[in-house]
């Protein structure tokens, strides 16, 4: 893995950035598993860990931004189960469709590329922040990373930022009543329990780090 320059993420760095996080979501698939188990169909860890296992084998075809995030996308959707499928495939596919045919993005390419992700998820998940769902986690972390963007800061700032701000969007739907997803079947009884999807959506920031590292 290069040094990662001040202005631009290269295309190996976004395939390391999903190679490390199908990683992270492999280390911690138990753990996912067990958030779901508690509102959910006790499915994420594994599902997430075989979706992401499923991008990793395909990361070596693409040689330009889109091609290579259109691929995690559609990779997604055709193999994790559930809602989380659908939603992290959107994600990533309207990203790529943002980004256009190139090999590496600046972070303001990066951060504008995510919110066209971010809008296209919340528009398929019919979705938004306080429903107790991955946004939490996600729409946080996007601000931090805009804030950033306008600051100047540095790549491995500006991931550090976002994914503080993910941290703390997931730790903060612990408290709150389900309103999405099999978990708002739950009401009240959702309280109390980390959405597991705002979970695995922090290690989307994790990996980054790892990667600009």
């Amino acid at each position: 893995m290069g040094t990662v320059t001040s202005t631009d993420l290269t295309i190996d760095q976004l395939a390391d950035w999903l190679r490390r996080f199908a990683g992270i979501v492999e280390q911690n698939k138990s753990y996912l598993t067990d958030l779901d188990s508690a509102i959910g169909d006790a499915d994420h860890g594994a599902n997430m860990a075989r979706g992401t296992a499923a991008v990793v084998s395909h990361l070596d075809e693409a040689n330009t931004v889109d091609a290579l995030l259109k691929k995690a996308g559609m990779t997604l959707v055709s193999t994790v189960g559930g809602t989380s499928g659908p939603l992290y495939g959107t994600l990533l596919m309207k990203m790529g469709m943002a980004t256009g045919n190139v090999t590496q993005l600046s972070t303001a390419e990066f951060a504008r590329a995510f919110r066209a992700g971010l809008d296209g998820l919340i528009a398929r998940g019919k979705t938004e922040l306080g429903d107790k769902t991955m946004v939490d986690a996600l729409a946080p972390a996007l601000d931090a990373l805009d804030a950033s963007v306008a600051d100047g800061a540095q790549w491995p700032d500006a991931a550090a930022a976002a994914a503080a701000a993910a941290a703390a969007g997931r730790d903060a739907t612990t408290p709150l009543i389900a309103r999405k997803g099999r978990a708002s079947y739950l009401g009240e009884r959702s309280i109390g329990h980390m959405d597991p999807g705002a979970a695995s959506s922090t290690y989307l920031f994790d990996a980054l780090v790892e990667v600009l590292g």
